[in-house]
């Protein structure tokens, strides 16, 4: 119950497990072609550009920052969290003037400070963590991309921990660039890079003046894979995960089947009753408001003197693994649970089970099954 790599469906590890066919058998390019489709339709941007790479949600993020920067061009980091001073980083590497703005952990930047900000200095894009998986922390995607798009900035989304988790209605809401890794709420075992560029976007990498100072993520590269296997024909730069781009369409498919807004609304219910649980126990949530708090995972303090590591280990003899803060200033006081993609009820009783046992083996005192009856309340 870490917040990825997730639990996922058996079709998805079924077509992972299946025996490897060429990058350039039928099947397969039916499958890619049929893959980028998807991705328009779950990504809610049927004129944007989608780009499937074997690689992280780190890759997804380096590709869109190399492709849109040049050596001295203005970038703004929002930032709630680990994930958006590591987008600071790779900003720097390819020589942009970076600005971040950071809030203490579990607060989100005041949207009026924004705009005062792109208000004082010319942009040429911005980058905010949509979830981010160190604090569970989520900010408001939409109204974001609409300031970008009132000061004519490149609005850059970091989906590794929201896409398809939480709405995102990338091209109605003018995002240009929505990026995610596999292995979380897509539902896919981690290798793969996802991400959908804009038209604008991808305007304003035709017509930079500098090479693209990245060999492997350099868009020149891709965007005649992904429109040669779009029109089912064969292409090569790189070998692709044959069965990673497998699973992604199995997934993908079922997510559309279901689809999105209400794949997105079954995760928001899950997490209000889940976070209602930890509330019952009279637990405190990283995130300062509910508001803020994500869909896909729970950050969630530890009581005032127990200790962490004696806790988590008391919840893995039930069966169950969460995972430790990963904040460097916080990292002992708090602990997260993921709850996306194929996760059910059943496995979120299981969890606040377990985390009942463990708080009451390590001395913690509640009213016995108090969260697992707010959470079936709620459900």
């Amino acid at each position: 119950m870490i917040p990825g790599p997730i639990e996922f469906e058996p079709e998805v590890l079924r077509a992972m497990g299946a025996n490897t066919t060429s990058h350039v058998a039928p099947n397969f390019i039916e499958t890619f072609g049929h893959s980028i489709e998807l991705m328009r339709k779950v990504w809610m941007a049927p004129t944007g550009q989608p780009f499937i790479v074997a690689g992280s949600g780190t890759l997804a993020m380096d590709m869109a920052a190399c492709n849109l920067i040049e050596k001295g061009d203005n970038a703004l980091v929002i930032s709630s969290g680990y994930f958006g001073k590591r987008f600071q980083k790779i900003l720097d590497c390819y020589g942009a003037n970076t600005t971040i703005l950071e809030v203490a952990p579990g607060e989100v930047v005041n949207l009026e400070f924004i705009e005062k900000n792109l208000k004082e200095k010319s942009y040429k894009l911005l980058t905010f963590t949509h979830v981010d998986t160190s604090t569970g922390v989520k900010v408001d995607a939409k109204a974001i991309a609409a300031l970008a798009k009132k000061y004519n900035v490149l609005s850059i989304l970091d989906g590794v921990c929201s896409v398809v988790g939480e709405e995102i209605r990338q091209e109605e809401w003018g995002i240009d660039i929505a990026l995610t890794g596999s292995q979380k709420a897509v539902g896919v075992p981690p290798g793969l890079a996802l991400l959908v560029a804009s038209q604008k976007a991808m305007d304003v990498w035709k017509n930079r003046k500098t090479p693209v100072q990245n060999y492997y993520g350099d868009w020149a590269n891709w965007i005649s894979i992904m429109t040669a296997y779009e029109e089912r024909r064969p292409s090569y730069f790189g070998t692709p995960a044959v069965n990673l781009v497998a699973a992604l369409e199995v997934s993908l498919r079922l997510i559309d089947e279901d689809g999105i807004l209400n794949r997105v609304q079954r995760h928001e219910k899950l997490a209000d009753a889940f976070r209602k649980a930890m509330s019952a126990l009279k637990l405190e949530l990283l995130p300062n408001t509910t508001k803020n708090a994500a869909n896909t995972l729970t950050a969630v303090y530890y009581p005032e003197g127990i200790d962490g590591a004696a806790f988590r280990k008391k919840v893995s003899e039930y069966g169950v693994i969460i995972a430790g803060g990963l904040l460097p200033e916080l990292k002992t006081k708090y602990f997260r649970v993921g709850h996306m993609g194929a996760i059910a009820p059943q496995d979120l009783i299981t969890t606040i089970s377990a985390i009942e046992y463990g708080l009451k083996t390590v001395g913690y005192g509640f009213e016995d099954g108090v969260a697992l009856k707010t959470f079936q309340a709620c459900l």
